[in-house]
């Protein structure tokens, strides 16, 4: 006879081990099962380079959408920080190497970067103001995201209407062209829009990439997590197992079949386990190979990341200090023609000519993921994503293609500095440069992410249509199985908010 449980948990991303906490808080027998030898998914850190003791965040990086509430829900011992700079981007112009320095808190040294770029303060002050109702959009909505999927309806009757249309209703592009004139400026606001979605300004998929984006806790802050993404998975594993909940490891689910009264699993090692509910944190593509529920048809993932370390951070021909630049957010190739070129050149086909990218430095805000002789010795983390390169860019010579990327994208970071980003590199116990890069068919193959689609999916809004009859935006065609990863409604980024919604769904069921 099979072992019967409540509730079994497909998957050990952040996803999967919030929902086994709150289920094993509400007193239900939980199994875990993952089929990797570690647990953590895409927010795992982990020792990249061989002797370098680097605890990076290998695959996802900042926290924004995960709400304070799962945090104190849960009692887990994790914090996050602010940066005191929220994105720098250089340009040159006539007079040469230059930069946009926008603070986290939009003060004076900000105003006065944005004028020495565009000559006059109404760019400066269309900022604020934009920003402004776009962070009252955001406290309206952010308390939704714990609840029930609100009807497009209700989230209407809690904004400001002007806001509505400019966020909902225009298109992206419309909405930059109405609010600002430099194409710089509006390049770094689209940039929100576009983070793991392969689509253009006129497109209301980036949208729905850009609400997401900003609406996290209400106030749509990225903080960099202390201790690295692995820290949270740390923290969730050691809930889990003070709840009770079980693990397997290197066990993959084969066979997930809804029987009426019960969900039969099958794993790959011969193993048959029963429950009431399954919560499936895996890409709903990945699902209907298991169960045969039928998954959406989703966009290429279209992203480049890039892990480095280096010996001492990189010094700017603009002459800003290095950890302002490197702080926040560093823009590369994304004023707004540079992204909408890139992403027509990737729809023809084509390795954009100048690949559109940002990064940030980990270390500047903490340094604990370092050794601490790493850190006595000036040793820096660069984490860098890529934008507009879909996986069937490297369908065909895969690493042919991906070497000319890699060389287009840091060709875009050398501009800038004084010296090549090669030159700041750290090198491995074996002597070998510590940087690697992943695609979307390595994020495939690594995380089980179908075409490297980071988001699982299609970004939906976070509310649905009147009609729709979905409680959480979690429910799949089995009242048995939940979607609990990035492929809900509410799920993509690093947010718990699927698991906490799965796990409410399942309790409903078993309750």
């Amino acid at each position: 006879m099979a072992d019967n449980y409540d509730a079994i948990v497909i998957g050990s991303g952040h996803n999967g081990l919030v929902a086994a906490c709150y289920l094993a808080l509400n007193g239900k027998k939980v199994l875990v099962i993952e089929k990797n030898h570690y647990f953590g998914g895409a927010t795992t850190s982990v020792e990249t380079f061989k002797g370098v003791k680097a605890r990076l965040s290998r695959y996802s990086y900042l926290i924004a959408l995960l709400p304070d509430q799962i945090i104190k829900d849960l009692s887990l011992n994790f914090k996050t920080i602010s940066r005191s700079v929220s994105s720098y981007t250089p340009y040159f112009d006539d007079e040469g190497d230059k930069g946009l320095l926008v603070n986290r808190v939009f003060d004076q040294e900000t105003v006065e970067s944005m004028t020495a770029l565009t000559g006059d303060s109404s760019d400066a002050i269309a900022w604020q103001n934009f920003y402004d109702s776009v962070q009252e959009f955001a406290g309206a909505i952010a308390p939704t995201l714990l609840a029930p999927l609100p009807t497009a309806s209700e989230i209407q009757e809690l904004v400001d209407p002007l806001t509505w249309i400019e966020l909902v209703e225009n298109t992206l592009a419309q909405t930059l062209h109405d609010n600002f004139f430099d194409d710089l400026i509006k390049g770094v606001v689209l940039t929100d829009g576009l983070i793991g979605t392969f689509t253009g300004a006129n497109d209301h998929a980036a949208n729905k990439c850009f609400i997401y984006h900003l609406i996290g806790n209400g106030t749509g802050e990225w903080k960099v997590p202390v201790g690295g993404m692995g820290a949270l998975v740390d923290e969730l594993l050691r809930r889990c197992n003070e709840l009770g909940v079980e693990f397997w490891s290197d066990s993959e689910v084969v066979s997930a079949r809804d029987q009426d009264d019960h969900v039969a699993i099958e794993t790959a090692d011969q193993r048959a386990v029963t429950a009431q509910v399954l919560l499936a944190n895996c890409a709903p593509k990945v699902l209907e190979k298991i169960s045969g529920i039928k998954a959406p048809d989703l966009l290429d993932g279209c992203q480049l990341k890039i892990n480095m370390v280096l010996r001492e951070l990189p010094k700017l021909k603009s002459g800003i200090d290095p950890k302002v630049a490197f702080a926040g957010t560093f823009h590369i190739n994304e004023s707004y023609h540079q992204l909408e070129r890139a992403y027509q050149e990737a729809l023809k086909g084509e390795i954009p000519s100048e690949i559109p990218a940002e990064m940030y430095c980990h270390t500047l805000t903490d340094s604990s993921i370092l050794d601490s002789e790493l850190v006595a010795n000036g040793f820096h983390t660069l984490t860098l994503f890529a934008l507009h390169l879909p996986a069937s860019l490297f369908d065909k010579n895969h690493d042919e293609v991906k070497a000319e990327v890699v060389k287009r994208t840091l060709a875009g970071l050398n501009q800038y500095l004084e010296r090549p980003i090669a030159d700041y590199l750290a090198l491995d116990s074996e002597g070998k440069p510590c940087i690697e890069a992943k695609t979307p068919q390595e994020l495939e193959t690594a995380l089980g992410l179908p075409r490297g689609n980071i988001f699982h999916g299609n970004l939906e809004f976070p509310w649905k249509d009147d009609s729709d009859s979905r409680k959480w935006g979690v429910e799949t065609e089995s009242p048995r199985i939940f979607l609990a990863g990035a492929g809900a409604v509410r799920g993509g980024g690093v947010s718990g908010i699927a698991g906490h919604n799965a796990a409410m769904a399942a309790l409903e069921t078993l309750d």
